[in-house]
């Protein structure tokens, strides 16, 4: 709070980048974590989050006031007019100092109370362990073997504390293969296909112009071994061959053919860090562009695309060879950027698990968090230089968006789930993605200090189901990479902009097409079962009766029968029931008129405790709170009431009585109420 200079200006103009003369009057609010604008006439507030702001620009002064151009690593972009350059110069000061913390333990994970209870601190962090998806492929074995050298990450500080190499690797080669590579970065197992072929991960070795090491010449050897259906081993250099070239001066570079025996080597041509930053810049701008000459012209010079196709070549490349049965190693430069994309991508392809929402979790955790790479460092989370920043994450999820478009049955989540990905990772409301590497985290002690993103996504999976998937159906994805196949991100990169979206978000309009499915079928299965346990008990009442009528024939024989039970008033039956005596007609398999009530009343509250209609997405335009439906947020319905909510409104799950599973379902606030009264 000691940075907050000014924490209300009113009479702020937001305005719409495309349309100047569109502006919003407002009051601006500066939290601690947030930067909040109040429309007040539409009842609306937009939140942008200190640690999502990528940049702010103080914009010429114009004759209503100092503009502040503020963009978000969300790519939200937008203008605030302040009247008094004084007052806009404070909250630049401020968003300055508060975006881009100095010291790691400001980052918002270490402030941040999570207001629900089912989201405790502890939850998400045991979700995942190395060993147990180590286990899933059937590691240690008779090639492969667990070694403990890394243990206090002495032999790489950047690497898990497991480590699997080949099991005729001594100490003395893992030893020497590390100090020939580059952070100590040797060749480590990532992933092992059930034919036996391997992807390992490195980074480039010391070579300069003629160095060598035989310990990692052995390594290499002992890597092709572990594959008996294969005689060579394939080496991907992701940089173009330029770049390795030219790392050569400085005592690094790529390894000599010359040295190393049954191995084939390829550059796959990757651009760097620096590269993929001004790419993006330009893909920036390119949303900005309000004619279609500017918009296609200003894509095609970001080479935005070209970087996503070239990422996807050089995975598919990967999963081939694998698929053909030859084990492959993958190094970059230090092997934490372009290795971790097309490795995971690469698995991504050949594994059917890692497309599960589960799977993509743990890929996550093996590819990017425990082998390393530089989150805070290419996020941006701390204030650093600032060309270590790269988009290298928000890549490897738009390759991963590109190939659910070409095969949408083959992933269990959806493009939301993608999202939140994203932002988080940006966010740094949890801790699952501070620090550049295992050991950073346990350093931090971020598993005790603040929530897991994954705990969070626990309470939440329903927003990110993919209702096309199909388990079982795909193996292994083969993309097609023809460029008219690689597509624009429309849904993360120009998200917030209004007009460029449909109006119903085809996934979620089939996934609540799913669910009211499910919720009539259950209904359905409830009023069955009850219609017949109702039918049993008429029958046997109904059987009781003429029974009992025939015995009163038979014993009252001269004497007109007038006892029947249904002759009978209210008072008398009543009599009847409270007798002491035993009357004929007397039974509990009958049924009594406060009996029928009762069981009229509850079939009454079953039937209405289900929504027949639910109402249309398309025609929610904002929640019951007054929060306005964007294009990101998942409208869910009230399975009782068939109205749509935020999901803040429905944060609770509860079981309906007309339901036949007692299943828990979405209820809004209100019918939570009702039904948690009348449910027994």
């Amino acid at each position: 709070m000691e940075h907050i200079k000014i924490p209300k200006v009113e009479n702020v103009r937001m305005i719409d980048r495309y349309n100047n003369k569109n502006s919003i009057v407002g009051t601006l609010y500066l939290t601690a974590t947030h930067l909040i604008f109040v429309d007040p006439e539409a009842n609306a507030e937009t939140w942008i989050l200190h640690m999502h702001i990528a940049s702010v620009e103080k914009l010429p002064l114009s004759t209503t006031g100092s503009p502040l151009l503020i963009r978000c690593k969300t790519f939200l972009s937008v203008t605030f007019v302040i009247a008094k350059e004084r007052d806009s110069h404070d909250v630049y000061s401020t968003l300055i100092k508060l975006c881009q913390p100095v010291n790691i333990q400001n980052l918002y994970c270490f402030q941040y109370t999570s207001s629900s209870e089912e989201l405790v601190k502890s939850a998400g962090w045991d979700f995942f362990k190395l060993e147990n998806e180590f286990r899933r492929m059937k590691v240690p074995n008779d090639e492969w073997q667990l070694t403990t050298m890394n243990k206090d990450y002495a032999l790489c500080d950047t690497y898990p504390s497991q480590l699997i190499v080949p099991r005729a690797a001594d100490k003395s080669i893992l030893l020497g293969s590390s100090q020939f590579r580059s952070k100590g970065r040797l060749p480590a197992l990532t992933y092992l296909h059930s034919n036996k072929a391997s992807i390992s991960r490195c980074s480039q070795p010391l070579s300069g112009f003629s160095a060598r090491c035989m310990e990692d010449e052995q390594m290499l050897q002992e890597i092709k071994k572990t594959n008996p259906h294969s005689k060579v081993l394939y080496v991907v250099d992701t940089r173009p061959r330029i770049n390795a070239m030219a790392n050569r001066a400085a005592g690094k570079g790529y390894e000599n053919e010359l040295f190393y025996e049954n191995t084939k080597f390829h550059f796959l041509g990757i651009e760097n860090i620096h590269t993929m930053r001004a790419s993006l810049v330009k893909l920036i701008e390119t949303c900005e562009q309000k004619s279609m000459n500017g918009f296609l012209s200003s894509l095609e010079s970001s080479g935005w695309l070209k970087h996503i196709r070239s990422m996807l070549d050089t995975s598919s490349f990967i999963a081939n060879a694998i698929s053909k049965g030859i084990s492959v190693m993958v190094h970059c430069s230090d092997g934490w950027d372009r290795t971790s994309q097309v490795c995971s991508l690469a698995a991504l392809m050949l594994d059917p698990f890692y497309r599960t929402i589960k799977g993509f979790q743990t890929l996550i955790e093996k590819d990017w968090l425990a082998f390393g790479h530089k989150f805070n460092d290419r996020c941006g989370h701390l204030q650093t230089d600032p060309k270590e920043i790269s988009p290298v994450f928000t890549q490897f999820l738009d390759s991963t968006w590109q190939l659910m478009l070409q095969r949408p049955n083959a992933f269990e989540f959806n493009e939301r789930f993608l999202l939140i990905l994203h932002d988080h990772v940006m966010s740094c409301q949890f801790g699952t993605f501070i620090g550049n590497c295992e050991k950073d985290r346990i350093d931090l002690k971020v598993s005790e200090k603040t929530f897991s993103l994954w705990g969070y996504m626990a309470n939440h999976m329903n927003e990110y189901i993919n209702p096309l998937y199909c388990p079982g159906e795909v193996e292994d994805i083969k993309p097609n990479l023809s460029p008219q196949l690689i597509r624009f991100w429309r849904g993360m990169y120009a998200r917030f902009e209004s007009g460029v979206h449909p109006r119903e978000n085809i996934g979620d309009t089939l996934l609540e097409s799913r669910e009211h499915c499910a919720s009539l079928e259950d209904h359905v299965q409830h009023l069955t079962k009850r219609i017949g346990s109702i039918k049993n008990l008429i029958s046997k009442s109904a059987k009781k009766l003429q029974t009992n009528s025939a015995n009163l024939l038979q014993t009252a024989t001269g004497r007109s029968i007038n006892d029947n039970k249904f002759n009978y008033d209210n008072k008398k039956l009543s009599e009847l029931q409270s007798a002491d005596h035993d009357h004929p007609l007397k039974s509990d398999d009958v049924l009594s008129i406060s009996d029928c009530n009762n069981e009229v009343n509850q079939i009454t509250n079953e039937i209405n405790s289900v929504a027949l209609d639910w109402k249309s997405l398309r025609s929610a335009s904002v929640c019951a709170c007054s929060t306005p439906f964007s294009q990101e947020m998942k409208k869910t319905h009230c399975w009782r009431c068939g109205e749509i909510f935020c999901t803040r409104c429905i944060d609770k799950t509860f079981p309906l009585p007309g339901h036949n599973s007692g299943k828990p379902v979405p209820v809004c606030r209100a019918c939570l109420k009702i039904v948690s009264q009348v449910s027994p």
